[in-house]
Parts: C-alpha cells; structure tokens; sequence
C-alpha cells in the first residue's frame, strides 16, 4: 500500500539492475542488492532509476523490479520508482508504480531536448498530477529549473521533494531560501559524497550514494561523521576512500553505474553480469584500481553486521 512520507532523511539508496549472461534481468540478483542496501541501513530505496539504467528496461522488466523493491521493504522504507523520458511512457510508468505498490517516483528529465522552463513546468506538472503518489523533481542535464519554475511547481501537493543533480550552488541557495521547508532537499551530484558537506550547510538532509551499494558501511560511517562534526574522521574518508574512489569514477563516461558493479563484484555481492548499451565496463586498469581501494577501505574500516532499522 502507497503511503505518505513526509520527510526524507539520510542515506537514499539506488540499486542496480543485474542481468544475466543472456543479458536478461536476474531477479534473485536484484532482490539481494535491494535486500543489502536495506539491512545495510539505508533510509530508502529508489528502484529503476539512474543507477538501475531506466534508459534501458523494458516495461515488463520495470514492473517486476518494482514489485522485487516493494517486497524486499515490506514497508520498512520508502521506495520510489523512476519515470521519466518520452512523457507518455513517463505517464505510463507512473501507474505501473502505483498499481505495483511504490510509494512515490522520481521525475527524471525528458529525452533528446532541452526545453524553456514553460516546457519544463509542463513536463513535471502533466507527471505529478498524473498520480496520487507522492513525487520528486531530479534536476540534471537538460532539466535545470529557474527558481520561479520549482515555485511554481512546490504548489502542486503530489511533489514533495527536490534531487539537486546540477550543482550550482548560488541557485541551491536560492532555491532553499525562497521555498524553504515545502520540499525535501536532496543531493544527487554523482558520488554525492564529495559534495555533501556543502549541502548540508544549504539545508539538505539526505543524498544518493553510489558507494552504498558496495561499501555501505563506509557511506554510513560518513553520514554519521559529517551529522556529528567529526572534522578528523571526515579528514581520513575522504584522503583514504572517498576522493580516490571519486577519482576512478570520472576516468570514463558511464562510470557513475559501471563502477557500482564493479565494486559489488569486488566485495563478492552478485551483479548478474554487465551493463547494457550504451554504458561501457570498467577497463581492466581502472577496475583493478578500484579493487585496491576498497580492499584497502575494508581493511581500514572493517565492515560490521547488517543493522536493523531501529539503529538507523
């Protein structure tokens, strides 16, 4: 059953789709990220989105990982499923989310164009209103809203938050003073990590976090360090993981979701296989790179037991 969230807090987590070796979707694969990522702790799980390669699903594989995502949660966190693209699709995927139990979406930018912000309202607007469930605008790339459009947009009842995927900071100020509390401020910069205590200090609460799927502990361990203050241990993350991991990352396009794989592979969770066109794998070079810092970042700050939800 869709419920109501009214506040989102902490670490959001984003699973990947694993395929088989017949490029197929690996169902037992996807339910043990999604069931990972919510004994790891995590404070909600958006499903088919960025890092689940939405541009690549069929409508028939969307519907049974949301259905995966919705059972694996039985209600212990929110789930949110990824529409967006061609708006009729968009429109579509929506009620699939809710006939299948989400809890909400995350609207992810149209295809191919970059509209005016008359366009933009539209687009989101037609979405939102679309659906009883609660929605999150995703700012990046050829969506990037003027404060004037989000206001707009915050009076629709349906949209409750605002994943920052853009970066620009004088209009993340601008944003927050003039809309304030009305919406959830989410950081969604890739490896939102790096970025966060820059957020925070605008009023986000919560972030993505790419490292989650395979080091969640570490992304928790930060959260928890950057929530308290704690300058040294935030010193020795970034210096020892964060920024040399972020470092891999931008060695390639695409890296942002095959990495993710990588890591699972690496700490032994199971990925199915690779990424689908046109997302490229790591490169040898870089993925024996990447083994090397997480090897090094368990070893450093060795992994704990799955937490239950009450010690989130």
């Amino acid at each position: 059953m869709n419920k109501t969230i009214n506040n989102l807090e902490g670490i959001l987590g984003f699973p990947i789709t694993p395929f088989d070796e017949n490029n197929r979707l690996d169902e037992q694969a996807l339910a043990a990220n999604v069931n990972f990522l919510i004994q790891s702790g995590l404070d909600a799980i958006f499903i088919c989105a960025g890092s689940g390669e939405f541009q690549s699903l069929s409508r028939s594989e969307y519907e049974t990982m949301i259905d995966i995502a919705v059972s694996a949660s039985n209600g212990s966190v929110p789930v949110f499923a990824g529409v967006g693209g061609n708006i009729q699709h968009a429109l579509e995927l929506t009620e699939i989310a809710s006939d299948r139990g989400a809890d909400g979406i995350l609207i992810l930018p149209p295809y191919l164009i970059v509209p005016e912000q008359e366009g933009l309202y539209r687009y989101y607007k037609t979405i939102a209103e679309h659906t009883e469930l609660q929605a999150i605008l995703y700012q990046r790339d050829n969506a990037v809203f003027t404060v004037q459009t989000v206001e707009r947009l915050a009076s629709i009842p349906q949209i409750i938050g605002f994943k920052d995927g853009h970066g620009n900071m004088e209009l993340n100020i601008e944003l927050v003073h003039t809309i304030g509390d009305r919406l959830n401020w989410m950081n969604g910069m890739p490896f939102a990590e790096v970025t966060m205590p820059a957020y925070k200090g605008l009023g986000f609460r919560s972030y993505s976090s790419a490292i989650s799927n395979y080091l969640p502990h570490i992304s928790r361990m930060y959260y928890n360090a950057l929530a308290q203050g704690d300058k040294s241990l935030l010193d020795v993350l970034y210096r020892e993981v964060i920024l040399p991991i972020n470092q891999v990352r931008k060695l390639r396009k695409g890296y942002a979701v095959s990495l993710i794989k990588a890591g699972m592979e690496i700490v032994g969770l199971p990925i199915g296989g690779k990424v689908r066109a046109p997302l490229v794998e790591v490169e040898k070079e870089h993925y024996a790179q990447l083994e090397k810092l997480v090897t090094r970042a368990n070893t450093l700050f060795p992994p704990k037991s799955p937490i239950s939800s009450e010690q989130r």
